[in-house]
C-alpha cells in the first residue's frame, strides 16, 4: 500500500465503553450512524442496516424474531430509533410462498405492512427483503465509491475474485426488491463461509452475527479495496489527464456567479429552484480531464445516484483557456434546449404503457470545464445532496476508467428504475411544497428586529435568505440564530454597505453562487435621526440621503440586473416609513429621504411590470421593539421632541394610533411577507401602512 493511502481509509470509530451497555436495536442504530457519518461509506439517504432482534410480541407475550430495518426514505447517518420498520421475521419468511415471479414483484411491496411488528407506522423499504433473507443476525447495505468503482467496472466480477476472493462474492445487476432477496438468500446458502457480496452497478452487502463485528467488517472491506485502487493507480492520471486549465478560486466563483442566474432562470418555468456551486478539488480535476465529456455522457452507475442527478450531467460549452463567458451565456439556451429534447426522447424510448408521466426535462448537475459543478434542485438541501451524489459518481469513474473499463446501468435499466411506480408512489406521498419554496430572498439590515422577522417569516415558507448588513458582529449572531432554527443550507449572511456599490455588486454575486439568484428583494438597512432644520447639518443631510435613498436605488438597479438576467419576475419589497407620507417635526432629513424611498419605487414600479418584477411599499412606524434605529441617540431624541422620556415613547406612539395598538417586527415582517409571495401576485407600485392607524399617512 503507498504510505499516504493510510489518511484515505475509513476509521473505525466503534466505542466498546459506549456500546457496552445498548440493546440491540440500540447498537443497530449506533452502528448505522457511524457509517453513515462518512460519505465515503454511503451517500446521504443511500444503503440501510438492520438487525434480527428477540423481542416479546405484545400479543402473545413469547419471544419473537423481529427485523430492525431502515425505513423508506431515511438516512443511516442522521436516523433515529424511530427511523428504523419492524416486522416479524415470521411472516417475512412466510412472503417466500407467496412470491409469483420477477413479473409480480412489486406486488410483494403491498404484503410488507402486513408483516408490521407492535404497529411501528415507519413504512418498510423495497430493500427490507435483501436484509430478511440473509440468514445472518447483523446485515449492512452501503454504497462505498471504492466499491462502487468495483462494481461499475466492466470485468467487475473478476474484480471482485481478484480483490477478495472467496470472502465476499458477486452477483450480477437487479433491481432491488424481492427477487433480489432471494438471490442473495440462495447465494449465501451456496457459499455458507461467505461474508458478503458486491452487487454489480449497486453496491456492497456485508453481514455477521454481531454489530460490532459486523461493522468492523463493513469498514475491513472497504479499506482493501481503497488500499487496492491505490496501488492500482499510483501515478496514472486521472480521467486520462487534464485537458483544461483550472481558473484561480476567485474567478471560478464570478463565472458561476454570472451562469447560476442565466440557468436558473431557463430551468425554473413551473417551479423556482435554488442552486449550489461546488469546486472542491475531485470536481475540478473531472470537469477538466480529457476524458470527462466521454464519461459523463455514460451516465452514472448506482441507482441512488441517479435517482438524485438524473441519468447524465449537461456539459456546460466554455473553454477556461479562452474564457468567454457573454459567448456562453449566449448559447445556453441552446445547450438547455438540446438536453430537454434528448431527456425526452430518452423517456419516449424506453417508456412503458403505464409509466408516469415525463417529469421535469432539465438537468440537475451541469458541469463546467475550468471552473466545477453547478446542480439545481427544488431547494438547497437537495441540490447540495445532488452534488455530493454526482461527487460519490465522480469517484467511482476515477477508480473504474483506471483500472477498467468503466459502464453506466443500461439505460432501459434506469429508466425503469426512475419511472419505477413505486418510485412514483414515494415521490406522491411527499408533503405539498410551502408557499416559498425554491425563492430566493435577500434582507438589507437583516440583522434588526425588522430584518431577522421578515428573514424568519421567509423561511418559515420555505425560502432561502441572505442577510445584509453593515454589522458583522449583529449580522453573524443573527444568521446563527436563524440557521440553528431552520438549518445550515438555508441562511447566508453576507456584510454590505448599501452606499457602496461594489459592496452591493459583490452581495448579489455571492448570492447567485450560493443560492443561484434571487425572487425577493427586502430593502430595509436604515438610519435614523433627529434634528431641527437650522441644526440639520449637511453630512447628517446626506447621510440619510445616502442611505435611505442611494442605497435603496443601488440595491433595486443590482436586483434589476439579475432579476432581468433570470427572467421570471420577482418581488421587491422597500421598507419605507409612515414619514415618507406623513411629516414629522425635527426630522426633515430622515422624512425627505423617506418619501424619496417611496416615490423610487413607484418608479420601479413602472420599469419592472414588463418584466414581471413587483415593488411595493410597506410604511411602518413606531416599531421599537428590535430595532436597532430605536437605540442610543435617536431615541433621546425623539423622546425628548415629543417631550416624554424613554419609557414613555412606546406608550406616547399606542396612544396616538388609531387602532392604540403597537406595532412589533413581526408585524412588519407579515406585510414584507404578503408582498413578496404569489397571495399580492397582480399588486405592484402599491402602499401598505403598517402603523396601527395614522389618518395623515392614509394613501386616499
Amino acid at each position: 500500500m503507498p504510505k499516504d493511502n493510510a489518511g484515505h481509509r475509513i476509521a473505525n470509530y466503534w466505542d466498546a465503553s459506549k456500546a457496552g451497555g445498548m440493546s440491540e436495536a440500540e447498537k443497530l442504530l449506533y452502528r448505522s450512524n457511524l457509517l453513515g457519518s462518512d460519505k465515503r461509506v454511503t451517500n446521504y439517504g443511500g444503503g440501510n442496516t438492520s438487525a434480527k432482534v428477540m423481542e416479546t410480541d405484545p400479543l402473545s407475550g413469547g419471544e419473537v424474531e423481529v427485523l430492525w430495518v431502515k425505513g423508506s426514505g431515511g438516512d443511516i447517518g442522521s436516523i433515529a430509533m424511530d427511523g428504523f420498520a419492524t416486522l416479524y421475521m415470521e411472516k417475512l419468511d412466510a412472503l417466500r410462498g407467496l412470491y409469483r415471479g420477477v413479473e409480480h414483484e412489486d406486488e410483494m411491496v403491498g404484503y410488507l405492512p402486513h408483516c408490521t411488528f407492535d404497529l411501528n407506522p415507519r413504512a418498510a423499504s423495497i430493500d427490507t427483503p435483501l436484509h430478511a433473507f440473509v440468514p445472518k443476525r447483523h446485515v449492512d447495505h452501503v454504497h462505498p465509491d471504492a466499491v462502487i468503482a468495483i462494481a461499475a467496472a466492466e470485468n467487475s466480477k473478476a474484480l471482485t475474485q481478484e480483490i477478495y476472493g472467496d470472502e465476499i462474492g458477486w452477483l450480477p445487476w437487479k433491481r432491488p426488491g424481492f427477487e433480489l432477496g432471494m438471490w442473495l438468500r440462495d447465494f449465501c446458502e451456496k457459499n455458507p463461509d461467505a461474508k458478503g457480496v458486491v452487487l454489480e452497478s449497486h453496491g456492497l452487502f456485508t453481514w455477521a452475527d454481531d454489530a460490532e463485528e459486523c461493522y468492523a467488517l463493513t469498514l475491513r472491506i472497504i479499506n482493501r479495496a481503497i488500499d487496492w485502487f491505490a496501488e492500482k493507480t499510483d501515478g496514472v492520471p486521472a480521467f486520462g489527464g487534464e485537458a483544461a486549465p483550472t481558473l484561480p478560486a476567485e474567478e471560478r466563483r464570478a463565472v458561476a456567479a454570472k451562469l447560476m442566474p442565466a440557468i436558473r432562470g431557463m430551468i425554473s418555468e413551473g417551479s423556482h429552484k435554488v442552486g449550489h456551486f461546488d469546486d472542491q478539488d475531485a470536481v475540478l480535476e473531472f470537469v477538466c480531464a480529457k476524458d470527462m465529456e466521454t464519461l459523463a455522457a455514460l451516465g452514472t452507475s448506482c441507482p441512488d445516484h441517479f435517482l438524485r442527478t438524473k441519468i447524465r450531467p449537461l456539459v456546460v460549452d466554455y473553454d477556461p483557456a479562452n474564457p468567454d463567458v457573454d459567448a456562453t451565456l449566449a448559447a445556453l439556451k441552446g445547450m438547455i434546449e438540446s438536453y430537454r429534447a434528448d431527456y425526452a426522447a430518452y423517456y419516449e424510448r424506453c417508456r412503458h404503457d403505464d409509466s408516469p408521466a415525463m417529469r421535469d426535462p432539465n438537468a440537475v448537475v451541469y458541469l463546467v470545464p475550468g471552473v466545477g459543478m453547478i446542480t439545481f434542485a427544488k431547494d438547497k438541501a437537495t441540490a447540495r445532496i445532488s452534488g455530493e451524489f454526482y461527487v460519490n459518481a465522480i469517484n467511482v469513474m476515477r477508480g473504474a476508467h483506471a483500472v477498467s473499463t468503466y459502464q453506466g446501468l443500461p439505460e432501459q435499466e434506469a429508466f425503469d428504475i426512475e419511472y419505477w411506480l413505486l418510485e412514483e408512489a414515494k415521490l406522491q406521498r411527499m408533503p405539498a411544497p410551502k408557499a416559498l419554496a425554491g425563492r430566493v430572498a435577500i434582507v438589507t439590515g437583516g440583522a434588526g428586529g425588522i430584518g431577522m422577522a421578515t428573514a424568519e417569516a421567509y423561511l418559515a415558507k420555505g425560502a432561502c435568505v441572505v442577510l445584509a448588513d453593515i454589522d458583522a458582529a449583529a449580522l453573524d449572531q443573527a444568521r446563527d440564530a436563524l440557521a440553528g432554527r431552520h438549518s445550515t443550507d438555508v441562511v447566508r449572511g453576507v456584510v454590505m454597505d448599501v452606499t457602496d456599490e461594489d459592496a452591493v455588486a459583490r452581495a448579489y454575486a455571492e448570492m447567485a453562487v450560493e443560492f443561484g439568484g434571487v425572487d425577493i428583494v427586502v430593502s430595509n438597512a436604515g438610519i435614523a435621526s433627529s434634528a431641527k432644520v437650522e441644526d440639520t447639518t449637511l453630512d447628517l443631510w446626506n447621510r440619510n440621503m445616502s442611505i435611505l435613498s442611494t442605497g435603496y436605488f443601488l440595491v433595486a438597479r443590482e436586483a434589476f440586473v439579475m432579476l432581468k438576467a433570470q427572467g421570471i419576475g420577482g418581488a421587491i419589497v422597500f421598507v419605507a416609513s409612515k414619514n415618507g407620507l406623513a411629516a414629522s417635526p425635527g426630522a426633515s432629513a430622515y422624512c425627505t429621504a423617506k418619501a424619496s424611498e417611496i416615490h423610487l419605487a413607484r418608479c420601479l414600479a413602472l420599469e419592472g411590470a414588463p418584466d414581471g418584477i413587483r415593488v411595493n411599499v410597506v410604511n411602518p412606524d413606531a416599531v421599537l421593539q428590535g430595532s436597532k434605529i430605536w437605540s442610543g441617540e435617536w431615541l433621546d431624541q425623539r423622546a425628548s421632541t415629543y417631550g416624554t422620556d424613554k419609557e414613555g415613547l412606546e406608550e406616547m406612539y399606542r396612544e396616538r394610533s388609531l387602532l392604540k395598538r403597537s406595532v412589533l417586527p413581526q408585524d412588519i415582517a407579515r406585510a414584507c411577507y404578503f408582498l413578496a409571495s404569489d397571495e399580492s401576485s397582480k399588486s405592484t407600485g402599491n402602499i401598505l401602512n403598517v402603523d396601527a392607524g395614522n389618518v395623515q399617512s392614509f394613501t386616499r
